[in-house]
């Protein structure tokens, strides 16, 4: 309630504050908005209040489409081309879903959308495959066509932590790592490949101040010795050092033991999509 103003109905004029309650007490309550200065108010000058929740950082109100957007970097040689809002991805050198599918995580807004997927991928994988999300537009859109999943996996977690936060605590770890022992680049030096010898390895992609991860991969035999951490822990660095703010990286949604890691160091689940393709023949030819 404001004192000594009139509001339109004729009675007392009214305004809102949003904001994080600092104290309340002593007859009165101390809230900090978003920005600027603490706000003083009367406890009497209160007509009402609710709580809400924390709004959401910056890095999670990105869409799905920004944020899947971003993890094109992971494939230096991937092309790429816009379906309206879908993009056809395929990579010459990998077999990866991720980089041999159409994302699909929005609506295209392109006439043909579903016969120009198929026509793209007939000549280059012979199956094709879209990546969209659960129980969407999309998913229903190519499901009408037939589509089923494109494998027995769960569907895929898409998660970000901040970078600082990641490294803080990798720090807290008591437990010694090894050294990496060899780091390869792209050429343009915004992708690096680490390697523990023939025991682990692991790709990361830097670009627009985001640091994404894929292929964290540890021999079977050498499970459970902290190499996996040892990985990513380099690739934070590296990504730190070229300014990235936040991380991201793709788990299946039933890899418990990478889920475990990923939590301890921050990460969170933005989005899940799924990959659906045509159902296949017993020989596994497109039916």
């Amino acid at each position: 309630m404001l004192r000594g103003e009139t509001g339109p109905s004729g009675g007392p004029a009214l305004t809102d504050l949003l904001g994080t309650c600092l104290s309340w007490g002593d007859g009165v309550c101390v809230v900090q908005p978003e920005t600027g200065p603490a706000v003083t108010i009367a406890l009497a000058d209160i007509v009402s209040g609710k709580p809400v929740p924390p709004r959401p950082s910056a890095r999670h109100r990105v869409t799905p489409l920004a944020a899947q957007r971003r993890a094109l970097a992971l494939w230096p040689d991937l092309t790429t081309e816009p379906l309206g809002d879908w993009t056809l991805r395929h990579s010459p050198t990998s077999t990866a879903r991720r980089a041999n599918s159409v994302l699909a995580v929005a609506p295209s807004g392109v006439d043909g959308d579903f016969e120009r997927v198929v026509e793209f991928y007939a000549s280059r994988t012979g199956r094709p495959i879209a990546a969209v999300l659960p129980d969407s537009p999309e998913d229903a859109l190519f499901r009408g066509h037939g589509w089923v999943l494109e494998s027995n996996d769960a569907d895929t977690l898409f998660q970000i932590a901040p970078v600082a936060q990641a490294m803080r605590s990798l720090r807290g770890s008591r437990q010694a790592r090894p050294s990496v022992e060899t780091a390869s680049y792209d050429e343009d030096g915004d992708v690096v490949t680490v390697h523990l010898g023939e025991r682990a390895l692991g790709v990361a992609a830097y670009g627009d101040d985001w640091v994404g991860f894929r292929g964290i991969e540890v021999a079977p035999e050498h499970r459970r010795q902290g190499l996996g951490v040892a990985v990513m822990a380099a690739l934070l660095d590296w990504g730190a050092e070229r300014g990235a703010t936040t991380a991201y990286l793709q788990v299946l949604g039933d890899n418990v033991a990478a889920l475990g890691l990923y939590e301890r160091l921050g990460f969170v689940t933005h989005h899940a999509y799924r990959y659906l393709a045509p159902p296949t023949s017993t020989t596994g030819r497109p039916t």
